[in-house]
């Protein structure tokens, strides 16, 4: 009852080439959906799939080398801490992801994450 350790599972998002640099896609897991960015310096991020402000689409934020910038409302974030910029901005939560040798990417999330 209450206090139930959450259950940590990864998911193969798929190849890599599927999301451009520079940009971010939207991937539904489950019953949560996640927010993939592929940096213009080769990394790969996962977040939250929704803005904290308006719940508009992060994945179609600008993307910078740890930053994205949400074209919805302004707000910009750091995908590897998901600390927001600026006054009022908020956080969101990120995921561990990782690009394995054949290009596949792979994300850790938990049963309970927010969606």
């Amino acid at each position: 009852m209450g206090g139930e350790t959450p259950v940590r599972f990864v998911v193969n998002i798929g190849h890599s080439v599927r999301i451009p640099v520079g940009e971010g896609r939207e991937y539904k897991v489950g019953n949560m959906s996640i927010a993939v960015f592929r940096t213009r310096d080769g990394g790969v991020y996962a977040t939250q799939a929704s803005g904290p402000q308006n719940g508009g689409s992060l994945a179609n934020s600008i993307v910078g080398r740890h930053r994205i910038a949400s074209s919805s409302h302004g707000y910009s974030f750091d995908v590897r801490t998901g600390m927001g910029y600026g006054p009022n901005c908020g956080s969101i939560r990120t995921y561990p992801a990782a690009v394995d040798p054949r290009g596949e990417i792979f994300v850790s999330l938990e049963s309970d994450a927010p969606h």
